[in-house]
């Protein structure tokens, strides 16, 4: 509920109410902790300031992640009146890049979520502004607000988004604001650079907005959603049919919008010298993009409705730090936008983050006892990536008040392990983006198995009730007898099965393969062959699929498996934390800096630290295995 007076006292104090703020209080929550959420403006939790999606390439598999483990993102982003259009991409690809994309209400989806946290009977939400976070013998202890009033606390998530010292970007126009209209923040990043904390500047962006009454939409692609039983949750058992959704539009820039852009160049606030921060290179301004690919002719846009509510039309690909003349210029030279009327103009937001390197793999920051840290202020970029962090906060900071282990994932288990191991080991000078390139073990990470991976962890962690890992496990039993069941039966002389096979232009097949052999034939599918044998178990269209890629990418997944094994001998071999990598013989001087900074706790971390080179990790694992082997001597 939102309080007026806080308690003195609280077990975590969660800093902002943006995606990765509503995670963390509701993992502690979840964990029995007695959590305040403190936000500037409540109607603004899970506000969506630049575009309203969730889900996409790699990110989309991160909201399923966030599911298994009890998150609540794609439960809210799954609801009928947040959804306007659900989209299964990389269909043509295989199953280790396919992932859902949704495009959410702006307005419904905030109030959603905020509906649902104010339902979390002892949750307390207090508006107001942290000003000073306070740390004795390095260790937190609570943090101030504006009024001075000192609230103490045995773990803090800072959780502040694009807020920290913000400002917005328009040409050469600088205003003090935060994302959408809102209040920055100030005195924060003082704070934590009084605690010794190293804080870097960042960009980021948003386009236009257009009336939807302005646009001549005769000469676009419409883009429709996906058909099928497509959602986030695992939870969720109704889904909005294909008629029911929205539709966007594509449209490309031309030969004029490039023109205006390389015109005006000078007077873009990135390219005019007023922009400090680092942008996200894979989630470029329009003016970035023309520079960057000069060969170029095109650029893809979506035009994406951002409500039911009101009228209003999202230029997807088209952010800008141009001037507002400028910027009318470069959209009425799109095709079916010549007379568009602007709601709202674009611009670039710069913001202080926190550079992640200081941070370990639960998200606290090494320094600092209980000071967490979340979402775009550790130097993430998108709703999803900052949702993520907010969880794994939430749930380490309750774990390390519980006194049980901290919990970490691996880059084998999944996308939300493989973010973090990015940013804490190779640090980022940029807004981090998921993609699903930075797998190495995309088979293994897929949107299907999300529950298989992590719905365990999340129940034995208490984010997942009973009745849901059940149901789960029976899930689980079910597709494995399926694949007994093909397993144990023969084509043998059934011509319902050798017609069905025929069928999809393959030969007629032996009587002694199983049916097991049978589906990984290109095109065979479940329901397929369960028309022919109806003894097969019957299953849902989801584990059809799941069932159908266990078996069709078998040898690939066992592979990937292996591999991952092999890999985690590196990462079971510690590195004691008093190693003086300074004057460690052998090293490259780069080596030597940065493990002085990071000190990685495993030769697995140390291997993936940038400009730490393959030399380098053979004298670590040199040194290392020969430490252990004295000590070993001692002890007999």
């Amino acid at each position: 509920m939102i309080i007026k007076k806080p308690l003195d006292s609280y077990d975590v104090i969660v800093v902002g109410g943006g995606h990765a703020g509503v995670e963390a209080c509701h993992a502690a929550y979840k964990m029995g902790m007695k959590t305040l959420l403190i936000c500037l403006n409540f109607k603004m939790v899970s506000n969506m300031p630049c575009n309203p999606s969730i889900g996409g390439s790699a990110k989309g598999i991160v909201v399923r992640e966030i599911d298994a483990l009890g998150g609540i993102m794609g439960k809210i982003a799954d609801l009928d009146t947040s959804l306007l259009q659900m989209k299964v991409l990389n269909t043509s690809k295989g199953p280790g890049v396919r992932c859902l994309r949704a495009q959410e209400d702006k307005r419904a989806y905030p109030r959603n979520m905020q509906n649902y946290l104010l339902s979390l009977e002892g949750l307390d939400i207090l508006e107001d502004e942290v000003k000073k976070i306070v740390v004795e013998d390095k260790k937190v202890k609570g943090v101030i607000i504006s009024d001075s009033s000192y609230i103490k606390s045995k773990a803090v998530i800072l959780a502040t988004g694009t807020h920290m010292e913000s400002v917005i970007l328009r040409g050469k126009v600088i205003k003090e604001e935060g994302p959408d209209g809102e209040k920055p923040s100030h005195g924060l990043s003082h704070s934590l650079m009084d605690l010794g904390l190293n804080i870097i500047r960042l960009k980021t962006g948003t386009p236009p907005r257009l009336d939807p009454s302005s646009i001549d939409y005769s000469k676009m692609e419409i883009e429709y959603g996906s058909d099928g039983e497509n959602a986030f949750s695992y939870d969720t058992t109704t889904f909005k049919k294909k008629e029911d959704m929205i539709v966007c539009h594509l449209l490309y820039t031309n030969k004029r919008t490039h023109e205006i852009i390389r015109e005006n160049l000078s007077q873009s606030a990135m390219y005019g010298g007023i922009v400090k921060g680092i942008g996200p290179r894979y989630c470029p301004s329009i003016e970035d993009k023309i520079v960057r690919f000069k060969d170029k002719e095109r650029h893809q846009l979506f035009l994406e409705p951002e409500s039911n509510e009101f009228a209003s039309i999202y230029l997807q690909g088209f952010s800008t730090s141009m001037p507002i003349d400028i910027q009318e210029k470069m959209v009425h030279s799109l095709e079916g936008l010549e007379n568009a009327k602007f709601l709202k103009y674009a611009y670039a937001i710069e913001y202080d983050a926190i550079e992640p390197t200081q941070l370990d793999h639960t998200m606290m920051v090494k320094s600092i006892e209980g000071l967490y840290v979340s979402g775009q202020i550790a130097c993430t970029s998108g709703y999803e990536e900052a949702a993520a962090l907010g969880l794994i906060a939430g749930i380490n900071a309750s774990l390390r008040i519980k006194n049980l282990p901290p919990f970490t994932l691996r880059r084998d288990e999944a996308y939300i392990g493989i973010m973090i191991d990015d940013i804490v080991t190779k640090g980022t000078k940029e807004p981090y983006r998921l993609l699903s390139a930075r797998s190495e073990y995309r088979l293994l990470t897929r949107s299907d198995n999300a529950d298989v991976r992590l719905l365990e962890k999340g129940y034995k962690l208490g984010m997942n009730s009973l009745e849901r890992y059940e149901k789960f496990k029976k899930k689980a039993e079910r597709i494995s007898f399926a694949i007994n069941q093909l397993e144990n039966k023969k084509i043998a002389s059934d011509k319902n099965i050798r017609s069905y096979i025929c069928s999809l232009n393959f030969p007629d097949p032996n009587g002694s393969e199983n049916l097991k052999q049978t589906m990984k034939r290109q095109n065979v599918t479940y329901a397929g062959l369960r028309q022919c044998c109806p003894d097969l178990i019957e299953l849902t269209k989801e584990e059809e699929l799941k069932c159908e890629t266990e078996i069709k990418y078998e040898g690939y997944i066992a592979a990937e498996l292996k591999e991952a094994e092999r890999r985690r001998e590196y990462e079971n071999l510690l590195l004691p934390l008093d190693i003086d990598y300074k004057h460690l013989d052998g090293l490259s001087l780069e080596a030597r800096e940065k493990l002085s900074i990071i000190k990685p706790k495993t030769l697995g971390e140390a291997s993936r630290i940038t400009n730490v080179h393959p030399s380098d990790i053979d004298v670590l694992s040199f040194y290392v295995r020969h430490l252990n082997k004295e000590d070993h001597k001692e002890k007999k």
